[in-house]
């Protein structure tokens, strides 16, 4: 038997797809009248450095998590704040931690964009009993009312998404650095 690549519905053909880094990094739809706007059009192997994020929750919102994460430079910034839930981008320096914390109230999901980390997790503050070496691709769960932190423990900038649900943070919150988190809370 051979294989004819009429065989099957054109949607099951792989095609080889040669501008597939051209997207654009995120997409507001449908109220997007002016795309500059809102995302700054890349070429193939470029990568800016100092790109912005806003919140644009409570609207359909597709973005390429990984590549937001690791271009992100704040300590913290909310992208997206819906009713239920909260995706924020987060960039720990070399050396930093999150800090010790507790959300009573809120389940949270960290995946790890780029660097490395050691998390830990307990009951009370001062029983941190549950530790786990972490890097690129690893998620951690982190249940209502669990202390926990994350430390990054490499020799490069940890860059990380969070999902918050219910959202934790106000919306549009963009902490530059860990001191203004403090003072924020």
């Amino acid at each position: 038997m051979y294989y004819s690549p009429y065989m099957y519905p054109h949607n099951f053909v792989n095609v080889p797809m040669p501008y597939v880094c051209q997207h654009p990094i995120y997409w507001n739809y449908p109220q997007a009248t002016n795309m500059e706007s809102l995302y700054q059009p890349m070429h193939i192997g470029e990568r800016a450095e100092n790109i912005e994020f806003k919140d644009l929750g409570k609207q359909p919102f597709v973005i390429n998590i990984k590549e937001a994460a690791e271009r992100n430079r704040t300590f913290r910034t909310a992208i997206w704040t819906g009713n239920h839930l909260q995706v924020t981008l987060m960039s720990i320096g070399v050396g930093e931690d999150i800090g010790l914390e507790v959300h009573p109230d809120v389940d949270q999901f960290l995946r790890i964009e780029e660097g490395q980390g050691l998390v830990q997790m307990g009951i009370t503050e001062n029983n941190l009993n549950y530790e786990r070496r972490v890097s690129e691709d690893y998620a951690i769960m982190v249940p209502a009312g669990t202390w926990h932190n994350l430390t990054n423990t490499g020799n490069e900038p940890l860059k990380l998404s969070s999902i918050y649900a219910p959202p934790e943070h106000p919306f549009g919150t963009i902490h530059q650095t860990k001191a203004d988190a403090m003072a924020a809370e």
